[in-house]
This record gives C-alpha cells, sequence and structure tokens, in this order.
C-alpha cells in the first residue's frame, strides 16, 4: 500500500470518529410543535402550569387510573426510564403525565395510582382537572394523537407515545411508550438538550 492510499485511510477513520463523536450532541427530530399555555392541578392538589416547566426538559405521556391495557405498562417504562435519566446525572428534568379520563382522575385517584410505582414524585406531575373536550383537543393539537372515549366500555382510546419536550416548551420528539421503548435514545436525547443553553 502506497503512503498516499495509507494516508487517506487514516483520514478516513479519522473523519468517521469525529462524525460518530458529533452524532452524540444532536437529536433526531420527528415533532416541531409548541404547546398552548396550560394550568391543571396536579396529584398532590397543587397548581401546575407550562411556565413552571419552562427551562427544563421533560417527558410528557397520556394515561388514566382505570385503564386495562396499555398505562401500567406505560407508567412502569417511565418510572424505568426515570431511573436511568437520574443515573446518567441529568437533574433538571421532568416528567409530566395528563389524564385523559378527568371526570374519574381526581389528585387523589392519581396519588393512589402513582404510589404503586417507585419513582421520584418530586418530578413528575400526574394532572387532571380539565374536561374530557379539553383533554381530547390538547392531545389532539400537541401531541398529534387522540384521547377519545371507547363507546363500549369505560376506557379511554389514547396514544402511546412518550413526548419529548425541550426548555422553550417544544415537543421536538416521539417515542414508543408502551413497547420496545429505546431508553437509552431517550436519556441521550434529553441530555443533549439539558446541556443546551
Amino acid at each position: 500500500m502506497t503512503r498516499w492510499r495509507k494516508y487517506l485511510l487514516v483520514s478516513a477513520f479519522a473523519l468517521l470518529f469525529v462524525l460518530a463523536g458529533c452524532g452524540n450532541d444532536t437529536i433526531e427530530p420527528n415533532m416541531d410543535v409548541k404547546l398552548q399555555d396550560f394550568e391543571h392541578t396536579n396529584q398532590n392538589n397543587e397548581q401546575v402550569s407550562l411556565n413552571d416547566l419552562k427551562g427544563k426538559v421533560w417527558i410528557a405521556d397520556l394515561i388514566f387510573t382505570n385503564c386495562t391495557t396499555v398505562c401500567p405498562p406505560m407508567t412502569k417504562n417511565l418510572a424505568d426510564l426515570q431511573k436511568m435519566i437520574e443515573e446518567e446525572g441529568i437533574d433538571d428534568y421532568h416528567i409530566v403525565s395528563f389524564s385523559v379520563d378527568p371526570e374519574v382522575d381526581t389528585p387523589e385517584k392519581l396519588k393512589e395510582y402513582i404510589s404503586y410505582y417507585e419513582v421520584n414524585e418530586k418530578k413528575w406531575d400526574l394532572l387532571t382537572g380539565y374536561s374530557p373536550e379539553y383533554i381530547r383537543e390538547f392531545a389532539e393539537k400537541n401531541f398529534q394523537t387522540l384521547a377519545i372515549p371507547d363507546p363500549n366500555s369505560n376506557q379511554v382510546m389514547h396514544g402511546t407515545s412518550f413526548y419529548l419536550v425541550n426548555k422553550e416548551g417544544t415537543v421536538v420528539k416521539s417515542y414508543n411508550g408502551s413497547e420496545d421503548v429505546p431508553f437509552e435514545e431517550i436519556v441521550q436525547d434529553m441530555k443533549v438538550l439539558a446541556e443546551q443553553e
């Protein structure tokens, strides 16, 4: 192999190494939705607003306490994700679960629901205190998903994604939240956003 070819080969590997390293400093957004302002009641009967979350990187999802299918595994997945976030040393983060069955999900019911999981509740708000019509429109407009009552049961049909929200309150990415959750990708994306000014 000539000296020139060796030089090209080494340069190519060096470039690949640099590009691979740069990949860890960016995320690949698949959404770009500025959240509408909100102020709702959490499981501790406290008011939580979008303004309270400004400056934090956060994950949102949709759940309800009487859910017999996807909500329990989604909440368990979020609890596992929270452990990974904290192990990674990301401090300025939050998790917000919006109830899609607000007429049933009182703060007390939400408090009981989350008590079955090992979580840092100081970093996790479960929100209620609005109408079913409101959350249906909110989910459609802000998360581009549905939240509609099942006419044949007491269940609510809703999206099963986790949504990544940046410090400015814009939804930038969604991930599968019920199965095959990309935990490491979510943590890395949160880390990238948390380090941005």
